[in-house]
């Protein structure tokens, strides 16, 4: 079974650059490919497609404000009957 593949990055940044950064993202969604790198490791390339489950949450305490934006979606998604189920009673 393959290992687990991760990218991690997190910087200092402000606005403008942040939205470079979802700018990117959204970008790579529309076109169905996603490619993570740094230059000095390789590239971890993903594959969006089909339904997508979406995460949004935000949060506020006495010294700071975060949101976070979680995208999920299956490689193999599962097929679901499309049929009723036979039940007898």
């Amino acid at each position: 079974m393959k290992s687990k593949t991760e990218f991690k990055y997190e910087a200092l940044l402000d606005a403008d650059d942040i939205q470079g950064v979802l700018k990117a993202l959204s970008k790579g969604l529309s076109k169905g490919k996603l490619e993570f790198s740094e230059d000095k490791d390789g590239a971890l390339t993903l594959d969006p497609k089909g339904l997508m489950r979406l995460k949004v949450s935000a949060s506020e305490d006495e010294d700071s404000q975060q949101f976070e934006v979680k995208v999920r979606w299956e490689k193999r998604p599962k097929r679901l009957n499309k049929t009723a189920p036979t039940i007898s009673s």
